[in-house]
C-alpha cells in the first residue's frame, strides 16, 4: 500500500534525478553564457544566473505542490484547467505585452509570465481526458474532430500572438495520437506534405528549359506531380475506386505547391521566412538572418572533444551568439565542454525520454498513459528542434532547450508537465486494470 504520509513514496527517482541533473547543467552553463567578473557571485541575483536559481527554488516549491495533491485531481480537473489556460491565452492577446515581435507575456514591473508554456501540459491533460473515455476509438472521425479541435485551439491562439516556434510545438501530439490508434499513413501523409512544401520552396525561385521552353519550378513540380497521378492510375486501371484517392491528392498536393507563395508571404514574418530561406540554402545572410547559427557553429565547432573549459569560451564570453543563455544555449556547452560534454547531455534526455515511455506504457490508467506520451513528445520535440536549430539542421523558431535555457515560465511549465505524470505514475498500483 502507498504511504498516504509520505508524498514522496513510489515516485520514479531515476525520473527526478535525470530532471535534477538537467537543471543544475542548465544553471551552470546559464553562468557561464552570461558571467561578468564584475558579478562573480553565482548566487547574485541582479544577473540571470541568481534569477534562474530562484526559479529553480519556486520550481522545487511547485513540485512539492503537485506531489501534495492526489492523482485524480488531474482526471477531474483536467478540463477546467485546459479551459483556465484558454482563457489566458485569449486575455495575453489582448493585455498582453509585445516582447520581440510577439505579445504572449504577462508583464508586470520586470517580471514576466508565458501563458503558452502552460499550455502544453494543459493541452496534454485535455487530450488524455477525452482519449481516456469510454466508447472513444482514435479511428473513428468525431474523435479525429474533436481531437483536432482540442489540440488546435491553443495552437491557433498561441499563433494569433505571433509565437510560430510555440505553436509547431503541437505538432508533437500526433506521436501520442499515433501510439493511440491513429494510423501511420497520416504520418506518412505529414511526411509527404514535408518534402513538397521543401521541394517547392526549392524550386519556386528556379527556371529550367526543356526545348527551348522555359518552365517555372513550382509549374515543373505540377507537371511531374501529374505524370506521377497518371502513372499510378495507370497501374491501377483494375481499380477504378483509387482514381477517386489519386485524383484528390493530386488536387491537394497541387493546391499545397500554390500555397507555398502565400504562407511566405501573408502567414509567415519576413525573418522566418528568410531564416527557412537561409537554412535550405536559397539566400545566404552571415550577417543577418544567418548570424546566429554561424556563430552558434563556429562556437561549437570550437569546443573540440573536451572543450575549451569552464568559462573559458571565447565565442560565449564576447557575447557572439545572440540569446546565448535561452534559445542558443547548446553553443554554449558545446564550446566549453566540447564533444563529450555536450553528448553527456544529449545521453542524459534520451535517458529521460526513453523513461518515461517506460512508465508511459506500465500504466495501468489510459489516462496517465496518454498523458505520459504527451509528457515524452514535448519534451522530445524541444529537445530536436533547439539543438537542431543551434547545429543548422532546424530554422530558428526560438524554443527553450528543456530545463537547460534561461526563464521562468518555461522553467515552471515543463516542471509541471513532468512531475504531474510523475506523481500519476506513483499512484499507478492504486488504479484497478
Amino acid at each position: 500500500m502507498r504511504n498516504q504520509r509520505n508524498i514522496f513514496a513510489n515516485v520514479d527517482w531515476p525520473s527526478i534525478l535525470l530532471y535534477l541533473a538537467l537543471i543544475f547543467i542548465g544553471w551552470i552553463n546559464i553562468y557561464a553564457a552570461v558571467f561578468n567578473e564584475e558579478h562573480y557571485s553565482i548566487f547574485d541575483i541582479s544577473e540571470r544566473y541568481g534569477k534562474q536559481l530562484m526559479w529553480i527554488g519556486l520550481a522545487f516549491i511547485l513540485i512539492i505542490i503537485i506531489l501534495l495533491f492526489e492523482g485524480h485531481f488531474f482526471t477531474s480537473f483536467a478540463i477546467p484547467i485546459y479551459i483556465s489556460i484558454l482563457f489566458l491565452l485569449i486575455g495575453v492577446l489582448l493585455f498582453g505585452a509585445e516582447i520581440k515581435g510577439a505579445r504572449s507575456w504577462f508583464k508586470i514591473g520586470s517580471f514576466a509570465l508565458q501563458p503558452s508554456e502552460f499550455a502544453k501540459f494543459a493541452t496534454g491533460l485535455a487530450l488524455a481526458k477525452y482519449l481516456s473515455s469510454l466508447n472513444i476509438k482514435m479511428q473513428d472521425l468525431k474523435t479525429k474532430i474533436i481531437v483536432t479541435i482540442i489540440i488546435g485551439i491553443p495552437a491557433l491562439l498561441i499563433l494569433l500572438q505571433g509565437d510560430a516556434g510555440s505553436t509547431l510545438v503541437y505538432a508533437s501530439f500526433v506521436f501520442v495520437l499515433y501510439r493511440e490508434g491513429l494510423s501511420g499513413n497520416v504520418l506518412l501523409i505529414g511526411v509527404y506534405a514535408a518534402i513538397l512544401f521543401v521541394l517547392s520552396l526549392l524550386l519556386r525561385i528556379n527556371t529550367f528549359s526543356f526545348f527551348n521552353v522555359d518552365i517555372e519550378g513550382d509549374i515543373l513540380l505540377m507537371i511531374v506531380l501529374g505524370l506521377i497521378a497518371a502513372f499510378a492510375m495507370y497501374i491501377t486501371k483494375s481499380m477504378k475506386k483509387t482514381w477517386f484517392v489519386i485524383i484528390i491528392s493530386l488536387v491537394l498536393s497541387i493546391g499545397l505547391v500554390f500555397s507555398v507563395n502565400h504562407i511566405f508571404e501573408s502567414i509567415l514574418e519576413p525573418h522566418q521566412s528568410k531564416r527557412i530561406n537561409v537554412l535550405l540554402g536559397i539566400e545566404s545572410d552571415p550577417h543577418g538572418a544567418g548570424y546566429n547559427v554561424n556563430q552558434s557553429l563556429i562556437a561549437i565547432g570550437s569546443g573540440g572533444f573536451s572543450g575549451k573549459g569552464f568559462l573559458d569560451g571565447t565565442q560565449t564570453k564576447f557575447n557572439f551568439v545572440p540569446e546565448q543563455s535561452t534559445d542558443f544555449i547548446f553553443c554554449t556547452i558545446g564550446e566549453e565542454w566540447g564533444f563529450l560534454g555536450s553528448f553527456i547531455l544529449i545521453v542524459i534526455y534520451i535517458s529521460l525520454f526513453l523513461r518515461l515511455l517506460y512508465l508511459a506504457e506500465k500504466q495501468r490508467s489510459t489516462f496517465s498513459r496518454i498523458y505520459g506520451y504527451s509528457v515524452a513528445s514535448i519534451l522530445f520535440f524541444h529537445f530536436l528542434i533547439n539543438i537542431g536549430m543551434t547545429i543548422g539542421l532546424a530554422p530558428v523558431i526560438g524554443i527553450p532547450l528543456p530545463f537547460i535555457s534561461y526563464g521562468g515560465s518555461s522553467l515552471w511549465s515543463f516542471t509541471i508537465l513532468l512531475f504531474i505524470f510523475i506523481k500519476l505514475d506513483a499512484e499507478r498500483m492504486n488504479v484497478l486494470r
